[in-house]
């Protein structure tokens, strides 16, 4: 959820998007929301999706777009960074997008206050959006700062648990975990080695710097706050702060230690290959998102498997089926000239049903609106419909959008890579260590 910055921070942000303290920052008066929404227009769009079927489903949809709205052509720029689409909008001018799509909701915080992109909410009012019914909550958390809706979700992605339902017969083991205590006992079960000591077959490897390991992923399955109602980073006073690195620790330390688990790791092949580790049976069950199935059919794995929500601490197990979310965000360039057309676009891949079904169905991502999300026309296979509960459950977690964008991630990566290698000897020194750090970034990107 969005949480309000203390008045001097609030004041540094007002000050950065006036140009007072950053020459070339975002200014948001350079574009216009009075255009003629009716009247012809070009629109420039940018997005990062790369792969053939990604940029075809893109283009798909824009043609679909293009024939509702005869008016509006649609220039789209495909396999577009943050860094360089960022440094478009602080340019501005002719050259600049008109609408922008992100992968990386840490960023919402960044985009909302600078200004770079607009305020939809006034775009939203006026076409009779209402945002509460479209969108699940959790979404328009990440896409919103301050109350400032300066994105809207273009669909979603959520995290569950993938097994292999031939190890786990074999296993003797006949439904997923649903508590981290179950996670670590069927873990200890699916571990297989060699005669001579070496892992052929990990049953979970929580090392947090395997392939979508984030720590962040994990540890919503807590359900934690990271910042205070001031802004200021909490982790240190999260109960769930400990809970989460002593059931990482556990998992480790049941399965053979830190120092095995990572050296059979980096036998592991790339993630996206057709070596990856759960793939290639080196894993029992893995974290990831809903993608991965689809990528499991193509490549025709040779074993059968399965879908299920993370399992959750023992002491929130009524929480089970909630997950980590995270996706692609939408919005409009503060510096077009054609808001109003940009508006109609945003409109179309964001809220209208048929569309963000069409699309969820052609990357195998979750959609991003209720309605999409119960639609009949959505991918009925129920290893895909997992990925679905998890994005409509309301205890789902996403992470809060920061002034800081994803520096307090990286600064939770870094430290959780320190902590499973054991190099954090106080874990409290340790998490009052971190909020520091967040805090002072928070605090420069403020500045």
């Amino acid at each position: 959820m969005p949480f309000p910055r203390p008045p001097r921070l609030r004041l540094a942000a007002a000050l950065v998007c006036a140009g007072l303290l950053v020459p070339g920052c975002a200014h948001p008066g350079l574009g216009s929301a009075h255009d003629d929404p009716a009247a012809p227009a070009t629109l420039t769009f940018w997005h990062g999706w790369s792969t053939p079927a990604e940029k075809k489903a893109i283009g798909d949809s824009v043609a679909r777009f293009e024939k509702r709205h005869p008016h509006i052509t649609v220039n789209v720029v495909p396999d577009v960074t943050d860094e360089t689409m960022n440094q478009a909008l602080r340019a501005g001018g002719d050259q600049a997008p008109d609408v922008v799509s992100s992968f990386t909701t840490n960023n919402v915080g960044q985009y909302c206050s600078s200004g770079m992109w607009v305020d939809l909410d006034p775009f939203l009012k006026k076409t009779g959006v209402d945002k509460e019914k479209v969108f699940p909550k959790p979404l328009l958390d990440y896409t919103s700062y301050e109350g400032e809706q300066c994105a809207l979700p273009l669909l979603a992605d959520s995290y569950g648990l993938y097994y292999n339902k031939d190890a786990f017969q074999k296993a003797g083991i006949t439904r997923p975990p649903r508590t981290m205590s179950e996670l670590r006992r069927d873990a200890v079960k699916l571990t297989r080695r060699d005669g001579n000591g070496s892992y052929r077959q990990v049953g979970f490897m929580p090392n947090f710097r395997l392939y979508q390991n984030s720590p962040d992923r994990l540890f919503a399955q807590w359900g934690p706050e990271y910042f205070d109602r001031k802004g200021g980073a909490r982790l240190a006073e999260e109960p769930a702060s400990r809970k989460f690195f002593a059931t990482a620790r556990a998992l480790l330390d049941a399965q053979g230690g830190y120092g095995p688990l990572e050296k059979f790791r980096t036998t592991f092949g790339d993630e996206m290959s057709s070596q990856n580790a759960f793939l290639t049976q080196k894993l029992a069950m893995h974290m990831d998102g809903e993608w991965r199935g689809l990528m499991l059919r193509r490549a025709k794995a040779p074993f059968a498997w399965g879908t299920a929500p993370m399992p959750v601490p023992d002491d929130q197990a009524d929480t089970y089926g909630r997950g980590y979310l995270t996706g692609t965000v939408a919005g409009i360039a503060h510096s077009s000239r054609h808001q109003n057309a940009a508006w109609e676009l945003v409109k179309f891949l964001t809220v209208d049903t048929d569309q963000v079904v069409r699309f969820a169905n052609a990357i195998h991502n979750v959609p991003s609106t209720l309605a999409a999300l119960h639609s009949p026309g959505l991918d009925a296979d129920p290893t895909f419909r997992t990925f679905l509960d998890i994005a409509r459950n309301p205890r789902s977690v996403a992470l809060p959008p920061s002034t800081n964008g994803g520096q307090y991630v990286t600064a939770l990566q870094d430290f959780a890579y320190r902590v499973e290698a054991g190099k954090v000897p106080d874990l409290d020194a340790g998490l009052r260590g971190l909020d520091a750090q967040i805090d002072a970034d928070t605090l420069q990107s403020e500045n």
